[in-house]
């Protein structure tokens, strides 16, 4: 009977420790993105938009686009509105994957970056001649930019996954159900 108010006590003290431990590591995140991760399109955008659960600040060089063939859009003046943030480009590049990449602060005073992936069906028209810088200027910014951080990186920096959490919050439960039964039978 003791050993079955134990397990019972325990059970909860674990189900309370995961769900005080859930509102402790919720952050915000990107909630939608325009163009839409996975999104194929037949034309490219002159914008880009990206929606999070809570307001943000913008980080240096907040967005970058890339593409196949080392295809590098030019990303213009980032700006955000609360928890919008929109920024002008203008798509340079062949059919294929390309990659938005982004880097804002959460209030919570987080970074976060990450990226979201999706399809041109048809090549990137190059700017008119009136609008196109010269060579030279194209390439500098190209070979002047900091690398981007890696495609799967979703995770705001300095924060610890969630399935770690619960990994450990399913270790200290099992931890102490082994120390219960241990004291139970000593005890009988």
């Amino acid at each position: 009977m003791r050993f079955k108010r134990f397990g019972a006590s325990l059970l909860v003290t674990g189900l309370a420790l995961l769900g005080a431990a859930a509102p402790a590591m919720a952050h915000s995140e990107l909630k939608s993105s325009d163009p839409a991760r996975g999104a194929s399109l037949a034309t490219p955008p002159t914008q880009v938009k990206l929606t999070f659960s809570g307001p943000v600040t913008l980080a240096d060089n907040p967005i970058q686009i890339t593409g196949p063939e080392n295809a590098s859009w030019t990303v213009g003046r980032a700006e955000v509105a609360d928890t919008v943030v929109t920024a002008p480009v203008q798509a340079v590049g062949p059919a294929g994957e390309y990659t938005l990449r982004y880097k804002v602060t959460f209030d919570d005073s987080h970074a976060a970056s990450g990226s979201v992936k999706f399809n041109l069906s048809a090549p990137a028209a190059a700017p008119s001649s009136s609008q196109a810088p010269s060579s030279s200027q194209a390439q500098a910014p190209a070979s002047s930019a900091t690398p981007a951080p890696q495609a799967d990186e979703t995770t705001p920096e300095g924060l610890v996954p969630t399935w770690v959490w619960i990994v450990l919050a399913v270790a200290v439960v099992l931890a102490g159900l082994v120390v219960a039964l241990r004291f139970t039978r000593r005890k009988d």
